[in-house]
């Protein structure tokens, strides 16, 4: 099973990868930028595998850049303190 096909371990997974970015010193913009580009690759890439990505995948597909990155920084709020190593 990956990773993609559960929300909640998808949240873990994202979470997890947060903190080892914090840890090693990345600050909020550069995560921000990194979130965007994730979640640029993923409705461009990937089939959304659960109701919640669908609905990420949706909206992402009629906004903007600028309310992409939005939705990129309030994915990283969402996980910030979702990882399995709290």
């Amino acid at each position: 099973m990956s990773v993609l096909d559960n929300w909640q371990q998808w949240k873990d997974f994202l979470g997890d990868r947060l903190d080892q970015g914090q840890q090693q010193g990345m600050n909020k913009e550069t995560v921000t930028s990194l979130a965007y580009q994730i979640g640029d690759y993923l409705a461009n890439q990937v089939d959304p595998k659960n109701e919640q990505q669908r609905v990420l995948s949706d909206l992402w597909s009629v906004a903007d850049k600028d309310e992409q990155m939005a939705i990129a920084n309030m994915m990283v709020k969402l996980v910030e303190n979702n990882g399995t190593h709290q």
